[in-house]
């Protein structure tokens, strides 16, 4: 029988919310974000938006020292569209490499 930890430890300071979202998409996307720069994320309603989209939101929260670096970096994401110039130029780029 193995004894081995999570390597998460568990947080029992105060959660808050920074976000919400009507489509299941976008909250997976904004965690995705949070998640990828080493921010832990809590999605509150993650399922019933799931199941039923329109019924219900999810909430995106975190620890609350977290708050500011979290909502700047989700205000960046948004903030920096790409345009359909840039995905051109990608799928470009991309179909003029040799694929091996």
């Amino acid at each position: 029988m193995s004894t081995e930890q999570p390597n998460e430890t568990p947080y029992n300071g105060p959660l808050v919310t920074i976000a919400t979202f009507p489509e299941p998409a976008e909250a997976s996307l904004a965690r995705s974000v949070l998640e990828s720069a080493g921010i832990p994320v809590f999605l509150s309603g993650e399922n019933a938006n799931n199941l039923i989209p329109v019924a219900f939101e999810s909430q995106l929260k975190v620890r609350a020292e977290d708050e500011s670096a979290a909502r700047e970096l989700l205000n960046s994401a948004e903030n920096t569209p790409e345009s359909l110039e840039d995905v051109t130029a990608a799928e470009i780029a991309g179909e003029s490499t040799p694929q091996g």
